[in-house]
């Protein structure tokens, strides 16, 4: 028997087992195959592990899609890392080349993915706060968010939970240097019920300006000679 025999539900079921890659090759066969590629029911789980995997046409965005993975685990995520007035010429450089790509690709889950059940973002250093809102506002049935060594992401998201995450069920924000404990109490105090995991993230360095920093210094000199 050809594969192209097989009714729909048993190709269905033999895409499941590729990865993006395969799945797109192997769509490229035959048109009955194409039509699988692009059933929506055979996109509920997408995991990306770079955000240039991001640009490839190799998978479909849907209602269908409930677990959405990002995680970015090379060193160039070092790069993101550092605060954006500390990057010397050849790291903005870099930076910019990718710095939209994953905010733009969740805002499109935001526009096609109602249905979303649980989001893991990680490495992922130039993801904003208001991207997070946006999404608990269009993903109202987000059960798990998941967010680790997201360096731009602030008390905003956590305020954001409290306001927009009502079936959040976990939120894990570790190594995410900017959460403070203040928003950390408040969510707990707003979302009791909520499985909250904080990793590191409130007892690092927050990012400070130089500005700022020499402020600070001034208003502890002053307070000292008082």
């Amino acid at each position: 028997m050809h594969i192209t025999q097989l009714n729909r539900e048993c190709l269905l079921h033999l895409f499941s087992f590729l990865d993006k890659n395969s799945r797109k090759n192997l769509a490229k066969t035959c048109h009955k195959l194409l039509e699988v590629f692009q059933d929506p029911l055979l996109w509920s789980l997408l995991n990306f592990h770079s955000p240039a995997e991001l640009k490839k046409a190799n998978f479909l965005l849907g209602p269908a899609l409930k677990y959405l993975s990002i995680c970015w685990y090379s060193e160039r995520v070092k790069v993101c890392n550092i605060e954006d007035w500390m990057k010397n010429n050849f790291q903005k450089d870099f930076c910019n080349r990718h710095e939209n790509t994953v905010n733009d690709f969740l805002l499109d889950v935001c526009n096609r993915c109602p249905n979303l059940l649980s989001l893991t973002l990680s490495g992922c250093g130039h993801v904003t706060d208001d991207c997070i809102l946006l999404l608990l506002k269009n993903c109202p049935n987000l059960k798990t968010l998941k967010l680790e060594n997201c360096v731009r992401i602030t008390d905003q998201t956590l305020e954001a939970v409290t306001l927009y995450g009502g079936s959040l069920q976990t939120l894990h924000v570790d190594f995410c240097r900017n959460i403070t404990q203040t928003g950390l109490e408040r969510v707990r105090e707003k979302c009791p019920s909520l499985t909250l995991r904080a990793e590191r993230s409130a007892n690092m360095i927050p990012d400070n300006k130089p500005e700022k920093k020499l402020v600070l210094e001034k208003a502890s000199r002053k307070l000292v000679q008082l």
